[in-house]
């Protein structure tokens, strides 16, 4: 980790936060698109040299800029996530690009992207041109419009995985509609829900309808996969296909309810929570204005409280799905922002906390990447 650098995704821009190894001093650039919603911005790993972000800028239409050296010059996509034309007037129309995610190791130029409302899109050119993936957007999706609910935003589809093994395989989660996984590269998708609770459905037990806020695999063990659910923590080991709900051990007076969860890199056993309120109002603040992560070392069997250096009280904010990541240093450094625009950081893996960044716009996304020299 020569140079590090936190890419913050938000309501009235991007901003990028630079520190080298040490992480102890740290430089704010930007704001990229000031005025327009910035939901996500990554740096391809496999090259260390492509950024996509996703944006709307002004008045426009949604659309995908690339940029190769750290935002001093951006391009945006020649065809943009689009849904193909239809005469039918209620079709659905790309609302928002909510999430990118970099293809598999051995197809450098792929990436994926996920909308609002929910479809799932591909690029084999580094992000200039994007197509639909029809086995999702024309084969499963009709079959799910009767199942997906509004949510404030729009439902997005988010959380795409690709097992490091294989190309092919692939999950992704939809909010009100579950997660889903394909073997064949998004030719045929199956349900992945079994064990997840929906409060909310008719159907507590049905396949689909239900609201993953966030879904991780791990890169060492990809066979184990954690999900922040609307209803609880779940953790999942193939080639089981029932959801386990290791949030029952967080504390009661907090609850398993929030949007990230964030995975270490090094150990598939240890991952952070932000739990939010989750009573019948939905504030979507820390529980009783007091925030605090919670780690879990043993795999979601047992939680412990990380909140040493944040405020202790009357702190209104909570954090969003894509505002909460890991870095690969020794040890593992933590981020995430704020709904207040507070950017948050551990340099030892969740003990104490200190504020890297404040008085931003409220933050959707933050990326950690290693950008090459």
């Amino acid at each position: 980790m020569d140079q590090i650098v936190l890419l913050i995704g938000t309501r009235k821009g991007a901003f990028l936060l630079h520190s080298d190894a040490g992480r102890r001093e740290w430089r704010l650039t930007g704001p990229h698109f000031l005025g327009s919603a910035v939901h996500h911005m990554v740096l391809d790993p496999r090259d260390h040299r492509t950024l996509l972000l996703g944006t709307r800028p002004g008045h426009l239409g949604p659309t995908v800029f690339r940029s190769t050296d750290l935002g001093e010059h951006w391009q945006e996509a020649a065809k943009p996530p689009a849904f193909a034309p239809s005469a039918d007037p209620k079709a659905a129309s790309v609302d928002v690009v909510f999430w990118l995610a970099p293809g598999h190791a051995s197809e450098p130029g792929v990436w994926y992207a996920g909308t609002v409302p929910p479809g799932l899109f591909r690029s084999g050119d580094g992000g200039e041109t994007w197509q639909e993936v029809p086995g999702f957007n024309h084969e499963l999706l009709p079959n799910l419009r009767e199942v997906i609910g509004p949510i404030p935003g729009g439902p997005p589809l988010h959380s795409i995985c690709i097992d490091p093994r294989d190309a092919r395989h692939m999950y992704v989660s939809l909010s009100s509609g579950g997660t889903f996984e394909t073997a064949d590269a998004g030719v045929h998708w199956r349900a992945l829900n079994r064990g997840i609770a929906a409060d909310f459905l008719p159907d507590p037990d049905a396949d689909v309808g239900h609201d993953p806020h966030r879904v991780a695999l791990h890169p060492l063990k990809p066979d184990r996969l954690y999900q922040q659910n609307h209803c609880g923590i779940y953790r999942l080991d193939r080639p089981g296909d029932r959801w386990q709900r290791v949030g029952r051990a967080m504390p009661a007076e907090v609850g398993d309810i929030g949007f990230p969860i964030v995975l270490h890199p090094r150990d598939p056993d240890t991952l952070w929570v932000f739990p939010m309120d989750g009573n019948e109002n939905w504030p979507r603040t820390s529980p009783g204005g007091k925030p605090a992560v919670y780690r879990s070392r043993d795999g979601g069997e047992s939680w412990e409280r990380q909140d040493n250096g944040l405020p202790r009280g009357h702190a209104w904010w909570t954090v969003k799905r894509q505002a909460f990541c890991a870095d690969t240093g020794h040890p593992l450094g933590l981020y995430f922002g704020t709904t207040s625009g507070e950017l948050w950081g551990s340099h030892d893996e969740g003990d104490t906390w200190l504020p890297l960044a404040e008085h931003l716009p409220e933050i959707f996304s933050v990326e950690f990447a290693t950008p090459a020299p």
